[in-house]
């Protein structure tokens, strides 16, 4: 079968309108004539699967919950629908949810349309809808290492970029404008990122920051 005759309908999940039109039109490319359907929250999205999508692509920071909960709930369903996470978090405790969640994909907003377009021709071949770099990340995991704590953790450079930021005392809108994500992204980054650092405070991290001379004291 070819890969345009592998879907006929689509959802696409993301709270950014212009992230929605950059996926329907990567999702066009790879399957001409799909009809792809919107959802900008979680709640918007739940109210579109009565009749489930043949493939979902689903980001994981929406307004309203995670899109893991619309995971949950087209595999209840049985439906069938291939969901594809895509996303700004390339770490273990998002990717691991969403895996558990049911999530058959993993890709990050990080490349061009032309070769998001080309992975989800993959699907037809066989081939994961998986990020390099989410590939080598789930292989790294099945590899036995020692157990480490989750203290000390290194920041993605993701994370870090945020952190620079924060430290400089931009405010969360203002971070998300910079790096081009929502103000949800941010927030999710910036709770991982005190987990890791072990601190509460915007001021803690600061201080951590400038540590690790990411700004200046």
């Amino acid at each position: 079968m070819s890969a345009a005759g592998v879907f006929s309908r689509a959802l696409v999940v993301d709270d950014l309108a212009d992230v929605r039109a950059w996926l329907a039109d990567a999702l066009r490319e790879a399957f001409p004539g799909i009809e792809v359907e919107l959802a900008g929250s979680l709640g918007e999205a739940m109210a579109k699967i009565e009749a489930p999508p043949q493939i979902a692509l689903i980001d994981l920071g929406l307004p309203d919950g995670s899109g893991t909960r619309l995971i949950e709930a087209l595999r209840r369903r049985d439906a069938g629908t291939l969901c594809i996470v895509a996303t700004v978090f390339d770490d273990d405790a998002h990717l691991f949810p969403a895996l558990r969640a049911g999530a058959q994909g993993y890709v990050l907003k990080d490349r061009d349309r032309a070769t998001l377009a080309d992975m989800l021709r993959g699907i037809a071949v066989g081939q994961p809808p998986l990020s390099s770099s989410i590939a080598r990340r789930l292989l790294r995991h099945f590899q036995p290492m020692p157990l480490q704590a989750d203290e000390g953790a290194p920041l993605t450079p993701r994370e870090t970029e945020v952190l620079r930021l924060t430290a400089k005392g931009l405010t969360l809108n203002e971070v998300a404008a910079a790096l081009g994500i929502s103000r949800h992204t941010v927030s999710g980054y910036l709770k991982d990122i005190y987990r890791k650092l072990s601190v509460g405070t915007r001021a803690e991290a600061a201080l951590e920051a400038a540590r690790r001379g990411l700004v200046a004291p």
